[in-house]
Formats: structure tokens, sequence, C-alpha cells
């Protein structure tokens, strides 16, 4: 990833509006997109519109406290793969192991270095990107499975994905298969 990718969205889950503002000045040079929302219920509606590549959480939010919002999308396969970085005041033991039972990524307490804070956020993001990654034979094609066996791409995306596949015949393999056939 590179300061110019402007595709990884952020969504700032913050009740203090000098914090989102310090994140979204913090984030933005650095070409993230920026989403906002004020508590968890917030959080919660914004993802049904979109799904962000990583969530800044605050713990202590009304309504809807940071460790149930965390819980919540956790919960959810749509949700579950985002990266959660709590950031946060509370920095008790049992607060931070809290943070991480309830499905947090990482833990980062206020006040914070901003180097580091973008170090993690690096981190995550690329972390998420490396799990959507398929390794595929480079001949064969065929795909290694999550206990190292070497299977058809078709049977993979069955297992893995929702993905289904409609057959057809490409013009190359028309013109291979169907020699007879007149196909330009």
């Amino acid at each position: 990833m590179t300061d110019t990718d402007t595709s990884l969205l952020i969504l700032i889950v913050e009740d203090h509006p000098k914090n989102i503002q310090f994140l979204g000045n913090l984030l933005m040079p650095h070409g993230y997109e920026i989403g906002v929302a004020r508590n968890g219920q917030d959080a919660m509606a914004f993802l049904k519109e979109r799904v962000p590549d990583l969530i800044l959480l605050d713990v202590m939010m009304p309504e809807m406290d940071g460790y149930q919002f965390c819980r919540q999308i956790k919960k959810n396969l749509e949700f579950s793969h985002i990266p959660v970085i709590f950031l946060t005041a509370k920095s008790e033991s049992d607060d931070i192991v809290k943070g991480f039972e309830a499905g947090g990524t990482d833990y980062v307490t206020k006040p914070f270095i901003s180097a580091e804070l973008m170090a993690r956020i690096r981190t995550h993001l690329e972390i998420g990107q490396l799990r959507h990654l398929i390794p595929i034979c480079s001949f064969c094609r065929r795909v290694r499975d999550d206990q190292g066996l070497w299977d058809k791409l078709e049977n993979y995306l069955d297992t893995h994905t929702r993905t289904r596949f409609s057959h057809g015949v490409c013009k190359e393999c028309a013109k291979k298969h169907y020699p007879d056939l007149d196909i330009n």
C-alpha cells in the first residue's frame, strides 16, 4: 500500500468532535477515505451503507460502547473480517483484554503517538489485503486450500465463497477443441 492509495476506507467511531477532526487530519494526507460515526448505533447504520477496510473505535460512547459494537460486528459474517483498532483512554490491563476478547485486532491508548498509530493502521490494512490472496499454481491453475492440498479453482471458490460459475467456451478454446467451427 502506498500513501496515494485512495481506495481504502477507514471508519472513525468517536463521540468527541476534536478527536474526529484530529484523526481525519492525520489520515487524509495519506490518501485514506474517512467515514465518521458518533456512536455504535450510527456505526451500525454506516456499515449497512458501506463496508470500511478498517475501524478506529473508541470505547466510551453513549448508547452503545465500543466493546458492544465490536462484539456485534464480529458476530456478523459480512463484517467480521474488518480489523478493529480500539483507540481509547481506557488503559488498564483489564480494559485492554476486554477489547481483544470483544474481537479487537489492536488496542491503542490515548494519548497516542501519531507515527505509531499510522504504522499499526498500515500493518492491519496490509494483513487484511493479504487475507484475500489465493495461492494459485502458475502452471495448472490449481489452488492451495487451508490444509495445503491443491484443488481446482472452481472447487476452492465453491467451498470458500458464494461465487457460482456458468460455463461457456472462450474463442481460443473453441478454436482448439472445435476446429471445424468457423469462429471469428
